[in-house]
């Protein structure tokens, strides 16, 4: 990464909205980016399924925050948190270089010594992995749960919302 580059805090919203659950991180990183005053140094960024185009913007962040549908085994529509070394990282084995996921991505920028020491993912457990353009019912009872973890978490940065208190989705 060239010295000059500016740091970025990176809200990087992954997945796949044809998939149900899986389109958790597009449909927030949508409403949240409606709800916040844009900066020169914060960047919402719709990463769909965009695999290893994201390690530039991945490589200029200061602060990264992910937020997808996270499975961890838990109970459909619970709310999770993985911080840095908790968010899985690794480079598999794929039939084809387009076939490149985020935790490939990641892998790699760990391995130039370019991920961002403050990155956490937030999430919900999804319910439904399936072709479908709506979220499950848990997730979408889940969602204004996600939003103020955001909304809070932006704050914390530093930054400020158009309005006192961003409206849920």
């Amino acid at each position: 990464m060239a010295d000059e580059t500016p740091l970025l805090d990176v809200v990087l919203g992954v997945g796949n909205p044809l998939m149900g659950d899986d389109g958790l991180g597009i449909a927030v990183v949508a409403h949240v980016q409606s709800a916040w005053e844009e900066t020169a140094e914060l960047l919402f960024v719709d990463g769909g399924t965009w695999g290893m185009n994201l390690l530039p913007i991945i490589e200029q962040a200061r602060r990264l925050l992910i937020i997808d549908a996270i499975d961890r085994g838990a109970r459909p529509g619970t709310l999770v948190t993985l911080q840095r070394d908790e968010i899985p990282r690794y480079f598999g084995r794929t039939l084809s270089p387009h076939q490149l996921d985020l935790r490939e991505v990641l892998a790699l920028a760990e391995l130039r010594g370019t991920l961002p020491e403050e990155t956490t993912a937030v999430g919900i457990q999804p319910a439904a992995i399936e072709l479908s353009l709506e979220l499950s019912a848990e997730v979408a009872g889940a969602l204004p749960a996600l939003l103020d973890d955001v909304h809070a978490r932006l704050r914390r940065w530093g930054y400020a919302a158009r309005s006192p208190e961003p409206a849920h989705a």
